[in-house]
C-alpha cells in the first residue's frame, strides 16, 4: 500500500510539473497573444514562482497538521483552475492571475509527497525515493515540452491549455480514489521555529537555493528564448535540447540518490561538484565567441540535468536533522529559498535583458547566486559542525530517528 500511495503522489507530481513549466515553450506564443516583452512573459514566470516559495512555509506547517490527501487534492483542483484561466488569457492580467494559480497549487505538491516518502519508508531508502520521485515528476517537464509545442501549433491555444486543465481534473479524481493518509492534526508552529533555527536546515536550504536555480530559470523561462533567439535554433530544436536535459535529469536522479544514501558523510562535496560544474559549463557557453556549437549547447544541458537531482540532497538535510512531527515545516523551508532562488534569477536575467539586450550579459547574472549560495553552505556546514560537536548529537535521522548520532564528520 505504501508504494501504491507514492505512486499516486509522484503522479501528481508529474502533473504539477507539467504544470508548472507549460509556460516555458508557450512564452513566445504568450507574449504575442497577451502584447508583452520579455519583461512581461518574466512578470508572469516570477509570480509564478513567487506564489509557490512563499507558500512553501504555511503549506508545510499545513501538511503537518491536515496530511498529504488534502493538500496534493487541493493543489491538482488549484492548478486545473489555473490552467482554466490561462486557457481564456488575452492580457496580462488574465495570465498573472492563472499563473498565480497554477504557483498556488503547485506548492501543496512535492512537499506532500516528500512527507509521504519520509512517514511511508525505511529511512535508508529515503535518499533514493526521494530522487526517484523527482526523476519520475520530470517527466511532466517532457510533456510540457515537444507535445505542448505540437499541440500549440496543431490546435491553437485555448483547446491546449482546457486540456491541461482536464488532466488536472482527472488527477484530482485519482487522489479521491485511491490516496489514504493519516495526517497528525497537530500545530506545528513551534516545530517551524525549531526548523528555521536549526543551522542544518539552512545547510540544506542554501543547498537548494545554489543548486536549483540556473536549471529551474533555463526550464521555466529563459531556456527556450535563449536557444532560439540567442542561439539561432529551431524551436523544434531548442524543444528537444530541453527534454534532453529532463531526460539526463532523470538518469541523474537515481546515481545522485544512491551516493547521497551510500556516502552521507560526502554529501556537502557532491553538492560543490554540482555547483562547480554548473558554473564551468556556463563559463564556456558564455565566452565562447558567436553562437556556441551544438556539442557545447549539448554539454551545458547535460552539466545543468544534474542540478535538480543535487537539490534534492537539500531534502535529505531537512530529513536528518528535523524529527518527523516537523518534517513538512523543515521541508518548505529548504523548498521556499530554492525557489526564492530560482525567481531571483528570473528576474536578474529579465533585467540584464532590458539594460544589455544580449543574452550573454544576461546570463553573467547568475554568478551573484551561485557565489553567494557557496558561501552560504560553507558557512551552515560549518555551523552545523559547531552545534553537532556541543551537543555531542551528529545527524540523528541519517539511518533513522532512533538510531544512534553519526557526530560531527558527517557534514564533511
Amino acid at each position: 500500500m505504501a508504494l501504491l500511495f507514492w505512486a499516486v503522489g509522484v503522479l501528481a507530481y508529474l502533473v504539477a510539473v507539467f504544470h508548472r513549466q507549460s509556460l516555458s515553450v508557450a512564452g513566445l506564443d504568450a507574449a504575442e497573444r497577451m502584447g508583452v516583452g520579455e519583461a512581461g512573459m518574466a512578470t508572469l514566470a516570477m509570480l509564478q514562482l513567487l506564489v509557490y516559495a512563499l507558500m512553501q512555509v504555511p503549506v508545510g506547517v499545513l501538511l503537518d497538521r491536515f496530511g498529504s490527501k488534502r493538500l496534493l487534492l487541493t493543489g491538482a483542483l488549484t492548478m486545473a483552475a489555473g490552467q482554466l484561466v490561462f486557457a481564456l488569457s488575452d492580457n496580462l492580467l488574465y495570465g498573472i492571475a492563472a499563473r498565480m494559480l497554477i504557483g498556488l497549487g503547485d506548492a501543496m505538491t512535492f512537499i506532500s509527497v516528500i512527507r509521504l516518502v519520509n512517514l511511508a519508508f525505511p529511512p535508508h531508502r529515503n535518499p533514493l525515493l526521494v530522487q526517484l520521485t523527482g526523476l519520475i515528476g520530470q517527466l511532466g517537464a517532457i510533456a510540457s515540452t515537444v507535445p505542448m509545442i505540437a499541440a500549440l501549433h496543431t490546435y491553437g491555444w485555448t483547446p491546449t491549455f482546457y486540456g491541461a486543465a482536464g488532466v488536472g481534473v482527472v488527477m484530482a479524481v485519482l487522489l479521491i480514489a485511491v490516496l489514504r493518509d493519516k495526517p497528525s492534526g497537530r500545530v506545528a508552529e513551534p516545530g517551524l521555529k525549531a526548523a528555521w533555527t536549526h543551522p542544518g536546515t539552512r545547510l540544506g536550504m542554501w543547498t537548494h537555493v545554489a543548486t536549483q536555480c540556473s536549471a529551474a530559470a533555463f526550464l521555466l523561462l529563459w531556456g527556450y528564448p535563449f536557444l532560439v533567439e540567442g542561439q539561432g535554433l529551431a524551436p523544434q530544436t531548442a524543444g528537444v535540447l530541453l527534454a534532453t536535459l529532463t531526460a539526463v535529469g532523470m538518469v541523474c536522479g537515481p546515481v545522485l540518490g544512491h551516493l547521497a544514501g551510500r556516502y552521507p558523510l560526502r554529501r556537502s562535496w557532491l553538492v560543490l561538484g554540482v555547483i562547480g560544474s554548473t558554473v564551468a559549463a556556463w563559463t564556456v557557453v558564455l565566452a565562447w565567441p558567436g553562437r556556441a556549437p551544438m556539442w557545447l549547447l549539448v554539454v551545458l544541458v547535460v552539466v545543468l540535468a544534474a542540478n535538480g537531482p543535487g537539490s534534492m540532497i537539500g531534502f535529505d538535510y531537512a530529513r536528518t536533522f528535523n524529527p518527523a512531527a516537523r518534517i513538512g515545516a523543515a521541508t518548505g523551508i529548504v523548498n521556499g529559498g530554492g525557489f526564492l532562488a530560482s525567481m531571483s534569477v528570473i528576474a536578474l536575467i529579465a533585467i540584464g535583458l532590458e539594460v544589455f539586450d544580449d543574452y550573454r550579459l544576461a546570463f553573467l547574472l547568475q554568478y551573484p547566486v551561485w557565489l553567494l549560495g557557496v558561501v552560504q553552505v560553507l558557512r551552515y556546514r560549518a555551523k552545523a559542525r559547531r552545534l553537532l560537536a556541543q551537543l555531542d548529537e551528529g545527524l540523528g535521522e541519517v539511518r533513522g530517528a532512533q538510531e544512534p548520532a553519526l557526530g560531527t564528520k558527517a557534514l564533511d
